[in-house]
């Protein structure tokens, strides 16, 4: 589908803004290219709405970024009944390289803003109005993704004072497990479970929903010389306040997992999207609160958004070639790769074409790679047409019936 085209010379102003925490920097052109305004105007309601109300009531206001610091100016223009537009940051820097001179300047920046959605309305993206439930997934992602950052943190600080004080416990440690962290935090460093006793460690273990098995293993990994007393007491606190870290955060990603899950229970694009194979709820939430489908034409254009297509390389006859991108949605596309893994003994379209891969040499993180760039087509297809996956087809989803 197109991205829509904004007619900007078909308005009596273009407002472009500089957004900024403390202040914007605006600058107004005319449908010619004159400049009418070109002033800093305060991040704050009474501020932005002097600005807009000395412009004509058809002004279109283009700011580079739409969230964050950008969020009041697109709330007052629409609230002063102005259309809006979002002009990509990369798409502005690119510009400025092209232009003479060597200023940055909040001015400058306002004024090819504006200048360059007059010129190349193309350029444009439109905002579309926010879904309170979305905007709400939006900010608990954020925390999930805060709180998964500081969760790998404090693993790789604690496996850093393992490997130092007992490698074969490190070796048997797997932070996956939630018993593993909540066990750590009560018990201390791997010394203090010695002395605590196999009885106390199983049953700490088994409390905080380990097996008697795993409590066993763990246990009899630890071996080698014990460490002096002092630093074995200096290790148990840093053991049990990382661990503590860790249980806390994983029982906080757990809960906003539910949350998310719960708030898009009635999204009707979440619920098709659990319908593609390895799709799960983490995928599904971060492609609706991510993508906006009609931003891209085509899915080999969502799939660059993901990095999930190759860079081509090409001029003239004498390149041509291409490369893995290393770009795109780093977020997204570590989901859409890994969630592949459970396709690996799938029966279906996406777990033949990855065996298939397999078979022909691709190596396993190669084939995941390939089986989520396949598998994005029909993600395209589903969220592009509103509509459950079907196996029966390729490229396109069929429409519903009725």
């Amino acid at each position: 589908m197109d991205r829509p085209t904004f007619a900007t010379r078909a308005y009596d102003c273009v407002l472009g803004v500089d957004v900024g925490k403390l202040s914007h920097w605006a600058c107004a052109v005319s449908p010619g290219g004159e400049e009418l305004l070109s002033r800093p105007v305060p991040n704050t309601e009474p501020g932005v709405d002097t600005l807009l109300a000395g412009l004509p009531a058809r002004t279109l206001v283009v700011v580079d970024q739409r969230r964050n610091i950008g969020a009041l100016v697109i709330r007052r223009a629409r609230a002063a009944g102005m259309d809006v537009a979002y002009l990509p940051g990369i798409v502005e820097h690119k510009v400025a390289e092209a232009l003479p001179g060597i200023a940055k300047t909040d001015s400058v920046d306002a004024g090819i803003i504006a200048t360059t959605a007059l010129g190349m309305p193309r350029m444009l993206r439109p905002v579309p109005e926010e879904d309170p439930a979305l905007e709400a997934v939006r900010i608990m992602a954020a925390e999930r993704a805060s709180l998964l950052r500081d969760r790998t943190a404090c693993v790789n600080a604690l496996r850093a004072r393992l490997l130092e004080s007992c490698p074969t416990f490190e070796a048997a440690c797997d932070f996956s497990r939630p018993w593993l962290a909540a066990s750590l935090a009560e018990a201390g460093g791997p010394w203090d479970v010695l002395v605590a006793g196999r009885r106390s460690w199983s049953a700490r273990v088994r409390r905080h929903g380990g097996t008697a098995g795993e409590a066993r293993r763990s246990l009899d990994a630890i071996s080698g010389t014990r460490p002096d007393e002092a630093v074995v007491a200096a290790e148990g606190l840093y053991v049990r306040r990382f661990a503590s870290r860790i249980a806390e955060d994983t029982v906080l990603v757990a809960a906003l997992d539910a949350e998310i899950a719960r708030v898009l229970a009635d999204d009707e694009g979440y619920r098709n999207l659990l319908t593609v194979p390895g799709i799960g709820p983490k995928t599904a939430a971060q492609l609706v609160t991510s993508v906006d489908v009609s931003d891209f034409r085509s899915h080999d254009q969502l799939a660059s958004y993901c990095g999930l297509a190759p860079a081509t390389q090409q001029s003239g006859t004498s390149i041509h070639y291409d490369k893995a991108q290393r770009g795109g949605n780093k977020q997204l596309k570590n989901l859409l790769i890994f969630s592949c893994n459970s396709l690996a003994r799938s029966k279906g379209r996406y777990g033949r074409y990855m065996r298939g891969c397999l078979a022909r040499g691709m190596t396993y993180h190669s084939a995941l790679k390939a089986t989520a760039r396949k598998r994005l087509k029909a993600i395209y297809a589903v969220m592009r047409d509103g509509v459950p996956y079907s196996e029966e087809t390729t490229g396109r989803v069929p429409a519903p019936l009725g």
